[in-house]
């Protein structure tokens, strides 16, 4: 049953029949009218992004989430393979399933995200940033030393990504999986 729930970041809520996890929200209390609760959300499924506003006396339906490790073993065409860490049971994902897909790397550890009623796969995310290597690099152009001047380079799961001209091939860089994009260089 429905229920008046506290919204926040990260929850999962079944809305007409979908399922949507809160990306942002705000309590807004406007000088006229009655207070209500700014969202956006994004497509559990579809990753399509929207906003909606609920009054702050909505009911609505939480989703029970269960987060459980697992393990990349390997692939076959589109679905790839985990295994639970706790339980050694396998399982397959279809790729659009798995949010960071392109920084994937063999026996890389993630997360799955289950609905606990129905034990249904939500989604498979990897860890916010991961440490990859540098397989290729564009090679810098003398004279390019203004700041922020980035350049293409492929990394060792074979995702192409922007990286400051003093990262070479070799180079070991942390990459944040959630907005696909460069960190910082690793020593060591």
């Amino acid at each position: 049953m429905a229920q008046a729930v506290d919204i926040h970041n990260g929850m999962i809520l079944r809305l007409d029949n979908e399922l949507y996890e809160v990306i942002e929200f705000q309590h807004v209390k406007p000088g006229k009218g009655n207070p209500y609760v700014y969202t956006r959300m994004k497509n559990v499924v579809t990753e399509r992004v929207f906003e909606r506003n609920f009054p702050s006396n909505t009911r609505i339906e939480p989703v029970r989430v269960e987060r459980r490790p697992c393990q990349f073993l390997y692939q076959e065409g589109d679905v790839y393979y985990f295994m639970e860490t706790e339980t050694y049971e396998q399982f397959p994902v279809p790729k659009a399933q798995i949010r960071g897909v392109e920084f994937l790397t063999e026996n890389q550890v993630c997360e799955a995200l289950w609905d606990a009623n129905t034990d249904t796969l939500l989604f498979v995310e990897l860890p916010q940033f991961v440490v990859l290597e540098v397989v290729e690099a564009e090679m810098a152009v003398k004279g390019d030393s203004v700041t922020n001047v980035m350049k293409n380079a492929v990394v060792a799961s074979g995702a192409r990504i922007k990286v400051p001209l003093f990262v070479e091939a070799g180079d070991k860089v942390k990459i944040d999986t959630r907005k696909k994009e460069y960190v910082e260089r690793v020593k060591g």
